[in-house]
């Protein structure tokens, strides 16, 4: 079995929290990458909290960016959508 990669993000205050990511992909549209992760944290009804941002490779590393345009966010959240379908199809097979 593989270990799961683990990064550190900084909060607002920051604090470090681990997290873990999901999936990475490069759209085609915008020419940028994004990264889906988890802190493994659940919301009030009980979901696991799920976060995106842009990533860039650099000389030092690489850098998360905040996602800000709407378009953006409708492109991960259609590939979340996609996602969630086929994990519901397999479990139901």
């Amino acid at each position: 079995m593989r270990e799961k990669q683990k990064f550190i993000v900084l909060d607002d205050k920051g604090k470090q929290i681990e997290c873990e990511p999901l999936f990475t992909f490069e759209s085609e549209e915008t020419k940028k990458n994004y990264v889906v992760y988890t802190d493994n944290s659940k919301d009030k009804d009980g979901n696991v909290r799920v976060f995106a941002s842009i990533y860039e490779v650099t000389d030092k590393g690489n850098k998360l960016l905040p996602i800000k345009s709407e378009k953006e966010w409708k492109i991960i959240e259609t590939i979340l959508e996609s996602i969630q379908e086929e994990t519901k199809k397999a479990e139901g097979n």
